[in-house]
């Protein structure tokens, strides 16, 4: 397959014209197919990773079965997210277990045209009851390297990150430097201040579960997680550009503290992405949808996100004022990188899976191509 005349997206985060030509299912330097794509007047852009979500289309990731994360995969796929790392809820440690393994399975026989499930990303259980969120506070624990490894063991090695509250714990360093060698240490749902964050990414943790959201907020005199993270080079922050969890100014000024290099776009979006208004549950909670917003039953706090990766990253450019070029960087290129799997997702460069999405000069989707064939 060829696609001509599109503007494609390069590793230098620009946009050039030139050819994509793709062979089999690898982006190649030659191919003997003939099939021609005149993507004239269209953006060509790397398949979107969302490395943070829980569900769409009426499923959840924590369903725990073959037909969920299919049906998940699907949806991902058709709207140009083509590898995905769901999230886990706060639920029981042998809950966990299981949903791990159903994933691991799944991996290993995938469905032909879903998105890829390339990693896991657990934001409970060892998280914080006082910045819960919509996680279940009967099922937080403190910290265990037993139970992390047997995660890991259960996912068969597909667990890519896993948040703690490191104020809950005496021995976060313990863990962390145990661990960080065995998966990505993020900071999720946490009340811990400046100094007892820096202490976790300085152990060793080097990612922050959607930054603003679940933690104390940024102040002049008391910086909190926010603070720390701008202090630490090495840690990269999702943030959730839904236009509802966080204000467009402060969507800019953090691409300013940052840099776009350190920024993950996610959706965090649950079972009701797109889906109709009604109530649905999340971790075990119900939840009312209405509009964009998904809030608990019990309290109101927002539970989650009704809008897919690729509706956030347009939010991102056309509401927020991001860069495209930007924007598609922090969710393609970015998450590959945390996820580990660059070598093979996140660009249009050669010898990587042919994952590319057609977008037209108004973001609009045009086409979807996955592993080489239009979906």
């Amino acid at each position: 397959m060829i696609i001509q005349n599109a503007k494609v997206y390069t590793e230098q985060k620009t946009f050039a014209c030139r050819e994509i030509r793709i062979q089999n299912d690898v982006f190649a330097s030659e191919t003997d197919d003939p099939t021609a794509i005149d993507a004239g007047g269209c953006y060509a852009i790397p398949g979107l990773i969302d490395m943070h979500f829980h569900g769409c289309m009426g499923y959840d990731i924590c369903d725990g079965t073959q037909e969920a994360i299919s049906q998940i995969a699907g949806y991902e796929a058709s709207i140009g997210v083509t590898a995905i790392a769901p999230a886990t809820m706060t639920l029981p440690a042998d809950e966990l277990e299981h949903i791990l393994s159903v994933a691991a399975a799944y991996r290993r026989e995938p469905a032909a045209e879903g998105a890829d499930l390339v990693g896991m990303n657990m934001e409970g259980p060892f998280i914080s009851r006082v910045k819960k969120g919509a996680q279940d506070a009967r099922n937080i624990i403190p910290c265990n390297i037993g139970c992390c490894q047997r995660f890991l063991d259960a996912s068969d090695g597909l667990v890519k990150l896993i948040g703690i509250a490191p104020e809950e714990n005496l021995d976060f360093r313990a863990f962390i430097q145990q661990m960080k060698d065995k998966v990505t240490i993020s900071l999720a749902h946490t009340n811990a201040d400046y100094d007892t964050a820096m202490a976790a990414f300085s152990a060793g943790a080097s990612h922050v579960v959607h930054l603003y959201n679940a933690m104390p907020p940024f102040t002049h005199r008391e910086p909190g997680v926010v603070g720390a993270v701008c202090d630490c080079a090495h840690v990269t922050a999702e943030l959730i550009c839904d236009g509802v969890h966080i204000h467009p100014a402060v969507v800019r000024a953090t691409f300013g503290m940052l840099g776009a290099d350190r920024i993950v776009l996610i959706s965090d979006s649950m079972r009701a992405a797109g889906m109709p208004d009604g109530r649905y549950t999340l971790g075990g909670l119900d939840v009312n949808v209405t509009g964009n917003r998904a809030t608990l039953v019990s309290d109101g706090a927002l539970a989650g996100s009704v809008t897919n990766l690729m509706d956030c990253m347009r939010i991102a450019v056309k509401q927020m004022h991001i860069p495209l070029e930007t924007a598609v960087a922090c969710a393609t290129m970015n998450p590959a990188k945390c996820l580990g799997v660059y070598d093979k997702y996140g660009s249009i460069q050669i010898g990587k899976k042919a994952n590319v999405v057609l977008l037209d000069e108004k973001l609009n989707l045009q086409a979807v191509i996955k592993d080489g064939k239009v979906l």
